[in-house]
């Protein structure tokens, strides 16, 4: 593994050296600026939602810090002898339209051309240096929210075999192209301990995160996962990505799974989500008021999905 030896400023508040979503640094005793970057490959065919989850998938770092975004850069990589640049041009205004919805201002951007397009942000934005939200903060007693369903990696595999039901894709393609923006705004006025955005390295691998330097546990209930539509048929079909086999490897040793637990199940814990919901852990009372007030927020699919428990262990237990 590659490592840099990098200086640390006393005002560097959140650094490489933790899994967080982004960094945070101080300017004063009232302003951080969090900072973050994350660009991605196609999930769709249509480059302007391609170009909205995109957005929506960078700009998603910043709200799991509580952060504001602010300013945003484009990113990218785009194979001008494969593709027009009204394609490009799609994209670019697939992501403005998110960044406007967002109130973040876009201030340019950095453009190469290379083999397989790629799209996403730099994106800069604020919070006060006391309210930070880490991932690893959890404490136990608390419940675990999930604000939006999971399943985008197997869909998205159903998708590029051509297998995938229209109804199935359009909501797949909106799940994703809804900022996390409502979920932060809602959350911010509830005593959240730990927060972080579910993406790349699925739920197992985000609650894996959640536990690092804590001697908690985390239950799931698998039955209270929120699934996107048809991810059990395409599931069932072997269209599962190889990104879910990376992330059993990475956090399975980690997970003690109930015989019940169904397939789907199973499969929810590790599928490599693009734009995926926030993660968030606060007390099980406020938890109750954090849902309903989220349902209230037209976000639907959010769910208490498990609770994390004190043991000397760490350990994701899914029943």
């Amino acid at each position: 593994m590659l490592s840099l030896n990098i200086p640390h400023s006393k005002d560097l508040l959140v650094g490489s050296e933790s899994k967080d979503d982004a960094g945070v640094y101080r300017v004063n005793d009232d302003l951080a600026l969090v900072q973050t970057l994350d660009f991605i490959t196609p999930v769709c065919d249509d480059p302007y939602e391609f170009g909205r989850i995109a957005a929506c998938n960078s700009l998603s770092d910043v709200y799991a810090m509580g952060g504001v975004p602010v300013t945003a850069m484009n990113i990218v990589c785009f194979p001008d002898t494969k593709f027009s640049l009204d394609i490009l041009q799609r994209v670019l205004e697939g992501g403005l339209s998110v960044i406007t919805e967002a109130g973040v201002q876009l201030v340019g951007g950095h453009s190469v051309s290379d083999n397989e397009l790629k799209y996403g942000l730099s994106v800069t934005g604020y919070v006060h240096p006391g309210k930070i939200l880490r991932n690893n903060t959890i404490r136990a007693g608390d419940s675990l929210i999930l604000t939006k369903p999971l399943g985008t990696g197997i869909v998205a595999t159903a998708l590029k075999a051509g297998l995938a039901e229209d109804k199935d894709i359009a909501a797949y393609i909106k799940s994703m192209a809804f900022l996390n923006k409502y979920a932060a705004d809602v959350m911010s006025a509830f005593p959240v301990n730990a927060c972080t955005d579910v993406t790349g390295f699925g739920l197992a691998g985000h609650l894996k995160e959640m536990m690092a330097g804590n001697e908690f546990s985390v239950r799931i209930d698998c039955g209270a996962l929120p699934v996107l539509g048809g991810v059990e048929d395409y599931a069932s079909m072997g269209l599962v990505p190889a990104g879910l086999y990376r992330n059993r490897d990475y956090a399975g040793a980690f997970c003690v799974i109930a015989d019940s637990v169904s397939p789907l199940a199973r499969d929810m814990l590790f599928d490599p989500q693009t734009s995926g919901g926030l993660l968030i852990s606060l007390p099980h009372k406020e938890a109750l008021s954090l849902v309903d007030a989220l349902k209230n927020a037209d976000i639907p699919a959010a769910s208490i999905i498990g609770t994390v428990v004190k043991e000397n262990v760490q350990a994701i237990y899914a029943v």
